[in-house]
């Protein structure tokens, strides 16, 4: 085959279907202490949907596609949820819900806390879990 040149229609084929959201961003009171929660504080979530091929929108349409501000809404609703002691906890939940309401294979969710309470300085905290469907 010659670069630039196309394949016949019926030996394309996509083997993957990725879908990445970065930084979706709220505001809520998450933190292991009182005080920390008392505050309301920025949490940053990267979402990663390893999606079904057969997912992918058979006509250039939006309603034929997964809708990023259905997962986005779901990032941020989770998020506020209740006032989580742990970002562990979070992103755990999270997980669950993109897997049960998505029809992700695959989901990968990395939280950020821009504020870490700690002796040191310390720019952020990151929480990241992967988990698959079975």
């Amino acid at each position: 085959m010659k670069y630039g040149v196309s394949p016949p229609k019926n030996r394309r084929m996509v083997t993957e279907y990725t879908l990445r959201l970065h930084s979706i961003r709220f505001r809520t009171n998450m933190g292991a202490s009182r005080s920390e929660r008392s505050i309301p504080q920025e949490i940053l979530v990267d979402v990663e949907l390893t999606l079904p091929v057969g997912a992918l929108p058979k006509r250039d349409l939006r309603r034929d596609a997964v809708d990023y501000g259905v997962i986005a809404d779901l990032v941020v609703k989770e998020g506020l949820a209740e006032p989580y002691h742990l970002l562990e906890t979070y992103a755990q939940r999270l997980v669950h819900r993109l897997l049960e309401e998505t029809p992700a294979l695959r989901v990968r969710v990395g939280a950020t806390k821009l504020r870490v309470p700690t002796s040191h300085s310390v720019d952020r905290a990151v929480v990241e879990l992967v988990a698959s469907r079975d």
